[in-house]
């Protein structure tokens, strides 16, 4: 694969590199998209839809797409327990991830309702300001430190 940025002068091993593609990027060449998606997999990167749900995607295409993971829109998240649509569009969301065997976060969750209702219906990961706010590089370090000496299992190298 040539690329202008070569990864390999990095010395950063693939799998630890996740790109995220926003559904509309992907929808505006996707045939080319999609080849050169399936290099970056083949090499081992790590790929996920972000804002799956608002763009202009053709489901049809998403079976095609050699992407490890689909990212719910926060505008999705945001009307759990208060608008039975978006429940019924993230659990749609959430199955159709699982069938097509992709992991599903859930991004913007900002109450503790919303992240119940995401774990009854088997969201894999979240994301949210209920979470945390973002860190910088230090505090980050610590809050890592701290968790991987409560939960070694967590720090384990990701598989391929």
């Amino acid at each position: 694969m040539q690329t202008g940025f070569p990864l390999r002068a990095t010395g950063l091993s693939p799998e630890f590199l996740e790109l995220e593609l926003t559904e509309g990027i992907v929808m505006q060449n996707p045939e080319t998209t999609i080849a050169t998606l399936r290099e970056l997999r083949s090499i081992g990167v790590h790929l996920s839809i972000d804002d799956f749900g608002t763009g202009y995607s053709s489901l049809n295409y998403l079976k095609y797409l050699p992407i490890n993971k689909l990212k719910i829109a926060h505008h999705f998240v945001d009307g759990i327990a208060r608008d039975p649509n978006d429940e019924a569009i993230t659990r749609a969301i959430i199955t159709l991830a699982h069938s097509l065997n992709l992991t599903v976060i859930a991004e913007g969750v900002e109450t503790t309702d919303q992240l119940e209702f995401l774990r009854a219906h088997e969201c894999d990961e979240a994301q949210g300001y209920l979470l945390s706010r973002p860190l910088p590089v230090e505090e980050l370090q610590r809050v890592l430190a701290e968790i991987s000496q409560v939960y070694p299992h967590w720090t384990k190298s990701p598989e391929p």
